[in-house]
């Protein structure tokens, strides 16, 4: 027997041992070879497979395509993981293993080459050229703050597939660790720590779902009145918006009352461009409420006065339906607890709206929301006009940088080109982002956008206490820039109903007067008439956190292409 396979009788003994098995040690490295070839790997060779396994990788050796990397042949002697073992050999730990294990490791091999596989799918699956490209539409959910609108945005995400019920099940213990077990869906688009503990959206959140159809870009905006400048971001990349009250008792008159954000939202919609509106009564399953007809009317008959004298046509423009966005109830599938309810559910609605008449022949508008560094400079907006490719040449204003673009994302999606009404990530060659401003403009080179700082404007008061004369200050709200700005000249009245312009200057003007006034703003901006380019001509005046007047830029006093320098 080896000495070594028995406890020793002493301690010296074990002594005599050890320095017996460095002996050995010392003899096997005495015939070393440090003169041997360097180790060079065979790319090319068969994938080990311990012998256990030999049976499941034999079966899969026989049921496998042709090695693709080079055309040598396979010799037909075996390896030697493959050899048999000699059959009085055994097992080092003693014994044959059982089925048990043997079950273990047959599952083992299959597991490994799954991980293998799953190493070669490429992130983002390229898309079939032939394959028609789905619409593409920027969906804003308005509202009063607590009316459901990051729940709803994440219960149709979960709909649409969008997110997983393990990633729910996930939100929906954590939610309940903090006692708000009814928020778990909102935070499927409130990702921020602080928006989860205060369950107040701050920042647009932003997610995409795909219908049959169309693709849908989600833009949540915030409710509160503190992040009205936020949500006005938002709806300006919106070509739909859907207006969330909530129909449960008291909720609604909150948000409906002078001071409530329905009113504010809504007519900031209008003002953005926006020109389809649906109105989602939410919490249709609140006890107070318990899917009534009469409460549904009741909110419908208060709301489309104001939302025709918005600017709306309620006939054409406005679509009312029921819902809950905590149950899901009427969103995808038709509610056995809302028979009166006729129409299609949210979603198939989407579906069947008529499509957008988008052109992409017109020169490139990209107002810029977002930049931030990642291998580069990266810049988030959304395309208005024209179409952008992959290596395109363009021109950054009003700075007047020359970029390239380097890689081009919808949806987070990479793709070679991109065409109106796309929401998008570029990354650009050529510009620090700290050059970069959100409210700037990307642009052909062909047809820069205008920029300056002074401009006339027809503006409409909405909400003033005071009159308001020439020197009155006020913030901006224009596509996607935030400046302030001050009225320095009020050249005439408007009559509302004429149109008729007044042949003397006003002194002042006050509540719901439309006049037009000569605005300079306090840095130099991006814009464009209204006639020319509605989208980069509609702007929102506030001040101390209230929507005083909106209005429409009619023409450039002393504003060229070039960078003003005044």
């Amino acid at each position: 027997m080896d000495p070594r396979d028995t406890a020793p009788d002493s301690w010296e003994q074990e002594d005599d041992v050890e320095a017996t098995a460095d002996g050995q040690l010392e003899s096997a490295f005495t015939t070393l070879n440090v003169n041997a070839k360097p180790f060079v790997p065979n790319v090319n060779a068969a994938e080990f497979v311990p012998s256990f396994a030999m049976k499941a990788h034999s079966e899969n050796l026989e049921s496998a395509a042709p090695v693709e990397n080079g055309d040598t042949d396979m010799s037909t002697e075996e390896p030697w993981d493959q050899k048999e073992a000699e059959p009085n050999e055994e097992e080092p730990g003693g014994g044959d293993r059982g089925p048990a294990v043997a079950a273990t490791t047959e599952e083992a091999v299959p597991e490994m080459m799954e991980e293998e596989e799953e190493v070669t799918v490429p992130k983002v699956p390229p898309t079939q050229p032939d394959a028609p490209r789905k619409e593409h539409i920027n969906v804003v959910f308005i509202g009063h703050v607590d009316a459901g609108k990051s729940t709803i945005g994440g219960q149709i995400m979960y709909l649409t597939g969008m997110v997983d019920k393990r990633t729910l099940e996930k939100y929906e213990r954590e939610a309940k660790e903090k006692n708000r077990e009814t928020w778990y869906l909102s935070w499927a688009l409130d990702t921020n720590q602080e928006e989860r503990d205060k369950g107040k959206t701050v920042e647009v959140g932003r997610a995409y779902f795909e219908t049959e159809k169309k693709h849908f870009t989600i833009l949540d905006a915030p409710g509160h009145k503190s992040f009205v400048p936020n949500m006005i971001g938002g709806a300006s990349q919106a070509d739909l918006a859907v207006l969330v009250i909530s129909a449960r008792k008291g909720e609604f008159e909150t948000g409906f009352e002078k001071g409530g954000q329905t009113r504010e939202h809504a007519m900031l919609a209008k003002t953005a461009g926006v020109k389809h509106l649906i109105v989602l009564v939410n919490k249709m399953d609140d006890p107070t409420v318990n899917w009534s007809l009469e409460r549904y009317e009741e909110c419908k008959e208060k709301l489309v006065p104001f939302l025709k004298k918005v600017g709306f046509n309620p006939k054409k423009d406005i679509h009312f339906m029921p819902c809950s966005g905590l149950t899901g109830a009427n969103l995808k599938e038709p509610t056995d607890m809302c028979s009166w309810y006729t129409g299609l559910p949210f979603i198939p609605h989407l579906d069947s709206l008529p499509n957008f008449n988008r052109s992409s022949d017109g020169p490139v508008r990209l107002p810029i929301v977002d930049k931030y560094k990642d291998m580069g400079t990266v810049i988030l907006g959304k395309l208005e006009s024209g179409s952008i490719s992959k290596a395109q040449q363009l021109v950054m204003m009003p700075n007047r940088h020359v970029v390239e673009v380097l890689s081009l994302l919808s949806d987070d999606v990479e793709t070679d080109d991109a065409g109106p009404g796309e929401n998008l990530k570029l990354r650009l060659k050529g510009i620090e982002e700290e050059e970069i401003l959100p409210g700037f403009i990307l642009c052909n080179a062909e047809n820069l956008c205008h920029s300056g700082r002074t401009f006339d404007a027809q503006i409409v008061i909405i909400e003033h206490k005071s009159i308001i004369c020439p020197g009155y200050n006020a913030v901006l709200h224009i596509h996607t820039c935030i400046e302030e700005v001050q009225i320095t000249a009020l050249i005439c009245l408007v009559d509302k109903k004429t149109g008729d312009k007044s042949k003397t200057r006003p002194r002042f003007v006050k509540q719901d007067q439309v006049c037009i006034a000569r605005l300079r703003t306090a840095g130099t901006i991006c814009l464009e008439t209204f006639k020319d380019f509605p989208q980069m001509g509609r702007f929102t005046l506030r001040d101390e956190g209230k929507t005083i007047a909106i209005g429409v830029s009619l023409l450039f006093a002393a504003l060229s292409n070039n960078r003003c320098s005044c």
